[in-house]
């Protein structure tokens, strides 16, 4: 059951009447010692009153930021409710990020608590701590050993809880007091173009979005709704769509061991909604096809036959009797075995957070697992669009969610309007006003497309659009994906503004050589119009990741990082 998304005064407001509602319901769940444990609504509820009471006792004021340094795990979302009951606002950040990464969302919002989880983390906010110019109190899960004091206070999360016993009562009129116009959180958008900024969204921006995720998946309801989460919760997608709605229909929220687990938790919590994006849809799919082909006979005769009825009934092509017949066999022989890998449950995939190549979402809507492809982006709650089950259009990101308004500009741009638009970045009165106009327009940066359907199609990045010295604009998006499709080719980036031709940097798959690569672009230079193909490119042994700072944390490829780092190779290829 849903609240009422359109009178909810804050996310504290909603998520305390869940839990006097539902009690004892499993909630919060992680594996430990190889089983899986859940906290229950109540037990959640209590615990974080308490830690929003010994975050006030340390001086948490309303409007107080408070930065949150965490692998996702129950104590993520234990400690982002506390800090809305407190009244204060939460700052994620990802625990990728380096000492000075950390430093600059330190200083940018002015935090006053930190709350870190494993020890390695904490070790390293204790060098931005140590060199910001108001030291942030420090909260550990897994408290540092200090050979030597630090000039700000450290304390463990159970001394926190310690400092909040007793104040409940007081927490939850400190909770009843917020309302939907005050900031809930203040997200740093991933960075794939610069320095990241921090986005302020209200408590009413994302019930907002929460009403048009509730309107659109309501069909889907059983009562028993299970998600998987495994996407940073640092990342606004993750945050909305994967915490606060979930806790506004009554799920329960089990959090996966890790990426490398994933296919094994699927298959242990059985869940029934996942949100990931495109790229781990991508990575499945290289993994099934590699190993079919590897594996080859029979059983990849029956695979291929299932994707390819199964994309020749998606696209509305009539079957014939036997192919009928075929289809109606490989559901049991195939696709029953491809939802078991899911856990058996699985409702809907809903992947955001980029563009779906059409191929991926073929591939997989055609071996029976739905995948609901969204549009969003921090600045927007974050999710904007979404396909509705019982009309998905794969190469659109659906309509626009109940109460957000898009239209799209002279120039192709995406325009959004709604509760769901942020606040505006926080300390930069500049960049919201080149973002938001004066009738309340969001500029999404992205250029895009509406169908007679109302379904969104995007195109491209206004910004990442390569004008080459002839005067065409080309999507690299669009030779990326093409690229990544192929087998042989791990990872791309397209380069050639201002340039007469297209370059690519490539990443090979495991097992392929770079001549495979050589091949691999021939294929794709071959479907493409004269100006989008690769003319030369250089391969890299070197995976784009997080660790180097080439991908943003959501998987998407930092074009301005890559480029400072393969500068000179990128120069070579127009030689």
């Amino acid at each position: 059951m849903s609240v009422d998304f359109a009178t909810c005064p804050s996310i504290p407001a909603m998520f305390l009447a869940q839990a006097a509602r539902l009690g004892e319901k499993p909630l919060l769940g992680a594996k430990h010692d190889g089983h899986w444990r859940y906290l229950s609504w109540r037990q959640t509820a209590e615990t974080a009153l308490t830690l929003a009471g010994g975050l006030v006792r340390l001086g948490v004021e309303p409007g107080d930021r408070v930065m949150l340094v965490s692998e996702n795990r129950p104590e993520w979302a234990i400690a982002d409710l506390a800090i809305m009951i407190a009244g204060g606002i939460t700052v994620p950040a990802y625990v990728t990020n380096t000492a000075s990464d950390h430093l600059h969302i330190l200083e940018n919002a002015q935090a006053r608590i930190v709350i870190a989880s494993t020890l390695a983390l904490a070790e390293k906010l204790m060098h931005a701590a140590a060199r910001a110019s108001h030291p942030p109190t420090l909260i550990c899960l897994e408290p540092p050993n200090l050979a030597q004091a630090p000039s700000f206070a450290v304390l463990s999360w159970r001394q926190a809880l310690a400092m909040g016993d007793g104040t409940q009562a007081e927490m939850r009129t400190r909770a009843a007091s917020l309302g939907r116009n005050d900031t809930a959180c203040i997200i740093h958008t991933s960075g794939t173009g610069g320095a990241p900024r921090g986005v302020m969204l209200s408590h009413g921006a994302l019930l907002a979005d929460c009403l048009g995720a509730d309107a659109l998946l309501q069909d889907l309801y059983a009562g028993d709704e299970l998600f998987l989460s495994f996407l940073p919760l640092s990342h606004s997608y993750e945050h909305t769509v994967g915490l606060i709605f979930p806790l506004s229909v009554g799920a329960t929220i089990a959090y996966a061991e890790s990426l490398e687990q994933l296919a094994a938790n699927m298959a242990e919590v059985r869940p029934t909604i996942m949100t990931a994006v495109p790229r781990l849809y991508e990575s499945m799919r290289a993994r099934i096809l590699g190993a079919l082909h590897r594996q080859g006979g029979f059983k990849e005769k029956l695979f291929l036959a299932a994707i390819r009825l199964g994309s020749k009934r998606l696209n509305g092509e009539p079957l014939s009797f036997a192919e009928r017949l075929s289809d109606l066999a490989l559901d049991r022989l195939v696709r029953a075995k491809v939802r078991a890998r899911f856990g058996g449950r699985l409702k809907a995939l809903v992947s955001g957070g980029a563009p779906l190549a059409l191929e991926v979402g073929m591939f997989f809507a055609a071996l029976g697992v739905r995948i609901l492809q969204g549009y969003g982006q921090t600045e927007a709650g974050p999710a904007i669009s979404c396909s509705p089950p019982a009309k998905v259009k794969l190469d659109t990101v659906g309509p626009p969610l109940k109460g957000i308004s898009v239209r799209i500009a002279e120039d192709g741009e995406i325009l959004v309007k709604g509760e769901v638009v942020m606040q505006g970045y926080w300390r930069d009165p500049v960049s919201t006003g080149q973002s938001i106009d004066a009738d309340g327009w969001l500029h999404t940066g992205d250029i895009g497309q509406i169908d007679e359907d109302g379904y969104i199609r995007i195109t491209d990045r206004k910004r990442d659009i390569i004008v080459n010295s002839g005067g065409d604009n080309i999507s690299p998006q669009r030779i990326e994906g093409l690229l990544t499709l192929q087998p042989e080719i791990a990872q791309a980036m397209v380069h050639g503004d201002k340039r007469p031709h297209l370059v690519a940097l490539l990443v090979p798959a495991e097992e392929y050589t770079a001549a495979d690569v050589g091949r691999a672009v021939e294929r794709v230079n071959s479907s493409v119009s004269t100006i989008e193909k690769i003319r030369r490119h250089a391969v890299t042994l070197e995976a784009f990741s997080t660790d180097n700072l080439m991908l943003t944390p959501t998987m998407k490829i930092r074009r301005h990082v890559i480029r400072q780092h393969y500068g000179e190779e990128l120069e070579r290829l127009y030689r």
